[in-house]
């Protein structure tokens, strides 16, 4: 059984914009968390899908030079939309408008693992999948890297991405050099606390989120493992990017005492928001990008960057084997790589923009979101980042099987 760290985040970064328009309040990561309480931890590894195997051999014609399209599968509201009609997105239209590219733009990611499931029959085939780019989170990517179910990209169809891409997303472990991808936003992890419901104490650890006394059955953390596990981890002072098996099994056994004590109420998605903002929780593990629009409305929410630090991760633009559009996807990925595309897509979801110079550009647009450390981490903030070290398959197996234990999936 898949453990809930599958459900994985996803990302429009930031609230719906309009929390007073009467429209709900979702983000990527609310809609994750319905997905995966729908479909069930086994949903996946029961559907009859053979084990998956590299085939991926041979070249494929890339059709881009004579057909001026692509498709892309992304997550639903992740990308900039238009304040007059919603279903135009500037970033995607200011595209078209300079390259002549029709893009097929398709918000069918609800779930890592799901989406992997509807296109693995396809990519163990050797088949096209009917996409030309996609956005997983970097677990993902690195899953489908590892098996050869990705093309690697073309730097000269990508000029700006190679020169604006952040020195910090450079060489992750699972990409070196980012061969096969790039980040389409950065998340990061840090701790949440409502200062009404905790008669203003400053919340600023996790060690005092799992022993305040006050604080009992008021704390959440996440369904995402490398995020609880994470940060556990680094108030243990272990760097989560060289966690052993044993550390990690104390880590888990850490936070099954405060499980079995009740002083963690539940492990939640993105659902946090409006029981933070309530005060019905006082404190939680919590991704940036939401708390950039929880914060615009209450104000009593604050958030605690760790003395030991916090996690961080990326969602990916990829292009899979076998797509028929690959320089036309090539074509895209560069168009977001240039600091104003990158500021609006930045100024819209609220989260880590990876590219070098959206700042500035940024100031253009929004100067508070442009000084906002959760969209654009200055150096204080950037040297406590901290990711969690690639997994090989049997170490992910295991590790999420102990996490799904934990959480009671």
């Amino acid at each position: 059984m898949e453990s809930f760290e599958t459900l994985s985040p996803p990302v429009r970064a930031a609230m719906e914009r309009s929390l007073t328009s009467g429209r709900a309040a979702l983000t990527r990561r609310s809609l994750v968390g319905a997905c995966g309480a729908a479909l069930g931890l086994g949903a996946i590894s029961a559907c009859g899908i053979p084990a998956a195997t590299s085939t991926n051999s041979g070249s494929t014609e890339d059709r881009s030079d004579k057909e001026k399209v692509l498709h892309f599968s992304n997550w639903p509201l992740y990308i900039d939309v238009d304040d007059k009609d919603e279903n135009l997105r500037p970033s995607l239209r200011a595209f078209s408008k300079q390259t002549g590219i029709k893009v097929d733009y398709t918000e069918d990611i609800s779930d890592n693992d799901a989406f992997f499931g509807k296109i693995k029959p396809q990519l163990a085939a050797g088949q096209d999948t009917g996409r030309d780019l996609m956005v997983l989170t970097d677990w993902m990517a690195s899953r489908l890297i590892r098996l050869g179910w990705v093309q690697k990209l073309d730097p000269a169809n990508m000029p700006h991405a190679f020169t604006n891409l952040d020195q910090r997303f450079r060489n992750p472990a699972w990409d070196p050099g980012r061969a096969y991808s790039y980040p389409w936003a950065g998340i990061q992890t840090v701790i949440a606390y409502n200062e009404k419901a905790t008669k203003g104490k400053k919340i600023t650890s996790i060690s005092q989120m799992l022993s305040e006394s006050s604080l009992k059955g008021r704390v959440t953390m996440l369904t995402e493992m490398r995020d609880t596990v994470g940060l556990t981890l680094l108030d243990m002072g272990v760097d989560p990017a060289k966690v052993t098996e044993d550390q990690y099994d104390a880590a888990i056994a850490r936070i099954q005492k405060s499980v079995d004590s009740k002083h963690i109420r539940k492990f939640t998605g993105n659902e946090y928001g409006q029981e933070l903002a309530s005060g019905d929780i006082a404190a939680c593990v919590a991704w940036g990008g939401d708390l950039i629009q929880l914060q615009a409305d209450s104000p009593h929410i604050k958030y605690v960057v760790p003395d030991a630090g916090y996690m961080t991760s990326t969602d990916n633009l990829l292009v899979p084997a076998k797509a028929k559009h690959k320089k036309n996807a090539e074509r895209l990925i560069d168009h977001y790589y240039r600091p104003d595309v990158a500021a609006e897509l930045a100024a819209y979801v609220n989260y880590v923009s990876p590219v070098r110079g959206a700042r500035e550009e940024l100031l253009k647009l929004d100067k508070e979101a442009a000084n906002n450390p959760l969209i654009l981490p200055d150096a204080a903030m950037a040297a406590k980042a901290h990711e969690f070290r690639a997994l090989t398959a049997e170490e992910e197996k295991r590790f999420e099987q102990k996490f799904s234990k934990l959480i009671g999936a």
